[in-house]
């Protein structure tokens, strides 16, 4: 499957579902001084999340273009470095704007995952912030997810807030095992070790509350979803590729700056790289 089925194949299981599909909106967010550039797929609805706009519809899906080159999400230095770390990327999202909300957005990932990407169900693990007893159930309950495959985690893994004050929320993460030949090899490997065997994909945020200056959260009035998920790690693994900058998204720009600069990939760690480098940030140019 390519990431351009993948693209295509997302877009249209949420508007069957009664999502708004909405454009990506540019890399310089309008009217967001906090922000050089878009950064996440929620930027273009911040106003809505804050109850500041209101739109013509409810639900939206979208793929929206990214760019992480400083700030709270900077993984400049880790370009090329990892498997899966990029200055550009494109992010998949569905969003509710106090329509539906823990139940169906779990109930929605997994749905697309497992039924409509195909991914093998007894690969994927979850985790849930420590204290929503909510979600845990409803990964159990509603799709029969192990318990033992459920981690329990706290605020700074599993909590989501858009700044020190207002909407926030506990968040739930979907991962996979991409077995122990990818991983650290650590008898204590398991879900969050920082190594990629077990790497997140979807991220499923339950905006419910709100947050003021003390500290205090109160319970949003209408609750949302946000949720995120990379389309270059998805088609990794959908693709059997242990590192995003082997798939179809990025191996012709690899294959064409190897070509010009006379070097073969693949075969030294310098090189790979070097050539990760250019492949990246010819994507964010």
């Amino acid at each position: 499957m390519t990431g351009d089925e993948i693209r295509k194949k997302f877009l249209q299981y949420f508007e069957d579902r009664g999502h708004t599909v909405v454009p990506s909106c540019s890399l310089v967010p309008k009217n967001d001084p906090t922000l050089m550039f878009t950064n996440a797929g929620m930027v273009q609805f911040k106003d809505v999340f804050l109850g500041e706009e209101k739109r013509n519809y409810n639900r939206a899906v979208s793929v929206q273009k990214c760019v992480r080159a400083g700030g709270k999400h900077n993984d400049l230095e880790m370009v090329g470095r990892t498997a899966r770390h990029h200055t550009f990327f494109e992010m998949l999202g569905n969003f509710s704007f106090g329509d539906y909300f823990k139940k169906e957005a779990i109930q929605f990932a997994w749905e697309f995952l497992t039924d409509v990407i195909g991914l093998p169900r007894d690969r994927l693990y979850i985790s849930v912030f420590e204290d929503d007893d909510e979600a845990f159930n409803l990964w159990v309950d509603e799709v029969k997810m192990p318990r033992e495959r459920i981690y329990k985690m706290g605020e700074k893994d599993n909590f989501w807030a858009m700044g020190p004050t207002g909407p926030c929320g506990p968040c739930s993460e979907i991962f996979i095992d991409q077995g122990k030949t990818v991983g650290c090899g650590q008898p204590s490997c398991e879900v969050g070790c920082d190594c990629d065997r077990f790497l997140e994909i979807w991220n499923l945020v339950f905006m419910q509350y709100d947050r003021d200056e003390s500290g205090k959260l109160t319970p949003l009035p209408n609750p949302c979803i946000d949720t995120g998920m990379g389309l270059e790690r998805l088609a990794a693994v959908v693709q059997g590729r242990t590192t995003n900058y082997d798939t179809d998204l990025m191996m012709s720009i690899i294959t064409e700056a190897a070509r010009i600069i006379g070097k073969e990939y693949g075969k030294q760690d310098e090189v790979n790289v070097s050539l990760r480098v250019l492949t990246d940030h010819a994507r964010a140019s």
